[in-house]
């Protein structure tokens, strides 16, 4: 089937537009930037001009304004380079998110972008339940929906290989997965090597793998007699919950907790964590150290990592 007829999920009952429309659309909203010319200020330096003069006066004169000239063109110079800087600045950051349920942490992130501390914008939703939460705000958010993976009860759902395309069509620079509860085929992780990210409900590596998902992760962290729980972040790879850790943050596991409540509590945190590895991730502060670990570089302070 092709990738570009399986998009569905906008606010109004007409059918749902291409994949190209909607880039379309997307790109004829973005500004046009506009750079000052730096000839400008180079010619600048050239309507001086000096006529060489045979006495000694002359030459002091003509040596004083040369100097005063030279130390204009060094300051040109010395002008940082706008072009350069603008391209960093408007280069956002790309992503898919890829939910199974209500969507929570995809909303977090979703309000990071448009408050613009995450300098990027979510381009497309991916899920495996097109009437799940996270779909329907995406939908009510004009955010392109994509079933995924391919099912029999689900013809406009799409392969492995026409989502991989359908990507790459968005432009899509990383993909974020909040609460997605399908395993990552090892097509799409290498199609997007070290740009897929996951979090999990526990400090992994503990509860983590198939079958810890939800509530279960909490049920299981109680029943252990654990102190301590908390979100995970982590690079996915070909299994459950075993690629690179990138972030966590710990919490408290309290002697009254019920799963309820602990799960109410690592939510909140997880809804913080994610939206600070975003904007991480999309200001290009994500370093890794030569044993292969991801680290965290400090916005203030770039020789911090966490």
């Amino acid at each position: 089937m092709d990738a570009q007829s399986l998009l569905f999920g906008s606010r109004s009952n007409s059918s749902s537009p291409s994949i190209q429309n909607l880039k379309a659309s997307f790109f004829s909203t973005l500004p046009n930037y506009f750079s000052p010319s730096p000839s400008s200020s180079i010619q600048s330096s050239r309507l001086v001009s000096f006529k060489i003069h045979h006495s000694v006066a002359s030459h002091l004169v003509i040596s004083k304004k040369s100097l005063q000239c030279q130390s204009r063109v060094e300051k040109v110079e010395n002008v940082p380079d706008f072009d350069k800087d603008l391209g960093k600045r408007s280069k956002r950051k790309k992503l898919a998110v890829f939910v199974s349920g209500g969507g929570s942490n995809f909303r977090s992130i979703y309000e990071a972008t448009v408050r613009g501390s995450v300098h990027g914008d979510i381009v497309v939703l991916v899920t495996n339940k097109q009437g799940c939460g996270g779909a329907e705000y995406a939908r009510y958010k004009d955010i392109p929906v994509i079933l995924f993976p391919k099912t029999k009860d689900e013809p406009e759902s799409l392969s492995v290989n026409d989502l991989v395309t359908t990507l790459r069509r968005f432009e899509v620079d990383f993909i974020l997965l909040a609460g997605y509860l399908k395993l990552i085929p090892d097509e799409l992780i290498r199609a997007y090597p070290n740009s897929i990210l996951n979090i999990h409900p526990s400090l992994l590596p503990a509860f983590g793998g198939k079958g810890y998902y939800g509530m279960k992760v909490h049920k299981a962290v109680i029943a252990s007699g654990a102190r301590y729980s908390g979100p995970t972040i982590h690079f996915v790879d070909e299994h459950y919950d075993t690629g690179r850790i990138l972030a966590q943050r710990v919490v408290p596991v309290l002697a009254s907790d019920t799963a309820e409540e602990l799960a109410a509590r690592v939510l909140c945190e997880e809804h913080q964590l994610f939206v600070e590895v975003a904007e991480a991730v999309c200001d290009d502060r994500i370093i890794w150290r030569e044993d292969g670990v991801p680290m965290i570089q400090s916005k203030e302070n770039p020789n911090d990592y966490s």
